[in-house]
């Protein structure tokens, strides 16, 4: 049943049963994120905010035998890849629990399988029984329709936010963070920035997103946030109501911005040192590949800004304008050189006896986002800024 549109259905919740709703509709879908019941409530504790607590979450996520997990998967699967266009891919989250029973029913409906993607946490809750090792990763199958099918992969896209390296199939960051859960809580939420990476990584804006199992609906912000459309589904209407929220607080072009800014951030987020030179200062640099900027302040000390650890690129830029973005040829990597040593480059240092020095690739990087680097005086200030500044929004 239809619950709740935007006026211009790029977000459509239905309240109701997957496994009824599922086959009412006639849309097919660019792709699907699916986080089904894991099935392992069975009266386990666990650490939250130094209590124990349950890690029951429903009726719905009861323990159940293989085979009746097996049918279940079957059944809402067999109705995804109806749903599924035939160049679609299919993104389905689980852990031990539930996750080989995923496999076994994508094997037999004959998905292709491209990826098994490790998600692990940052942070996550401490094991209570001494008896094992913490938990502290989950699974997600990325498969494609069929064996014929034509998946699209942003392989260049995940390669920049990667360091200009290939992505691998570990994925390291936190769980949700208090800045996710404003509107309320839901047991088995997922991070924004799962899906952040998951939607750059295999659409095009204006490509249709479907969640079967919705829950708080982070699918669909994360999907509205990067321009793209939303279709959700869930039993609970607390759910709905709270994914709902969520999805209203968006409306704000203010929050929209930040949230879109705080989910393409990680821990490890890839670094771009942003430095204004004159014209004819730029182009010797990028001829050498070498860019500096003056180290420490009037009294000789060198302040290594937070973040520079994560550092990959550079940009150059005059006054604002006509940018160029490189990879350094070592992450994280500077030396300090003399004003002497400069000048055997053939540059003409003015300004200090000592410079930071970063080395890098001589071909230039193309990137999305036309940067706003004017900001007054702070414009010919070298600065620290995320990747996803420059790339990662389309």
């Amino acid at each position: 049943m239809l619950y709740y549109q935007t006026d211009n259905k790029d977000f459509i919740l239905i309240h109701g049963d997957t496994m009824q709703e599922l086959p009412r509709i006639s849309e097919r879908f660019d792709m699907i994120f699916a986080d089904p019941p894991y099935f392992l409530s069975g009266g386990g504790k666990t650490i939250r905010g130094n209590r124990v607590v349950s890690v029951d979450k429903g009726d719905w996520d009861a323990v159940r035998t293989d085979e009746e997990k097996d049918e279940f998967n079957y059944k809402w699967l067999s109705a995804c890849r109806s749903l599924l266009k035939d160049n679609g891919t299919i993104w389905v989250c689980g852990t031990f629990h539930n996750i080989y029973s995923v496999e076994r029913c994508l094997n037999k409906l004959g998905y292709k399988f491209l990826n098994v993607i490790t998600w692990q946490k940052e942070d996550p809750p401490p094991s209570l029984t001494g008896t094992r090792f913490n938990f502290s990763a989950e699974f997600i199958i990325w498969a494609a329709k069929s064996n014929s099918s034509k998946h699209y992969l942003n392989f260049d896209l995940m390669t920049k936010i990667n360091g200009g390296k290939q992505m691998s199939d570990v994925w390291k960051f936190p769980s949700v963070g208090i800045w996710e859960k404003r509107c309320g809580k839901h047991p088995t939420q997922k991070p924004l920035h799962l899906l952040y990476r998951i939607i750059l990584a295999c659409t095009h804006e204006g490509d249709t997103i479907l969640d079967p199992f919705a829950g708080s609906c982070t699918t669909g912000i994360a999907a509205n946030l990067l321009g793209r459309k939303f279709v959700g589904i869930d039993q609970s209407k607390d759910f709905i109501d709270l994914g709902l929220r969520r999805r209203k607080e968006i409306d704000n072009p203010q929050i929209a911005e930040k949230m879109l800014r705080k989910m393409a951030e990680t821990p490890d987020e890839i670094m771009v040192i942003v430095n204004h030179c004159r014209k004819e200062l730029k182009t010797l640099m990028i001829e050498k590949g070498i860019c500096y900027l003056r180290a420490g302040d009037s009294k000789g000390s060198l302040l290594v800004t937070p973040g520079f650890e994560r550092l990959q690129y550079v940009l150059l830029h005059t006054s604002g304008e006509d940018c160029h973005l490189f990879r350094l040829k070592t992450k994280g990597h500077f030396q300090i050189w003399t004003k002497e040593t400069l000048e055997k480059y053939g540059f003409s240092p003015e300004h200090a006896s000592y410079y930071v020095v970063l080395h890098f690739d001589k071909q230039e990087i193309e990137f999305s986002k036309q940067p706003n680097l004017k900001q007054r005086i702070n414009t010919y200030r070298a600065k620290i800024r995320p990747l996803s500044d420059f790339i990662g929004l389309n």
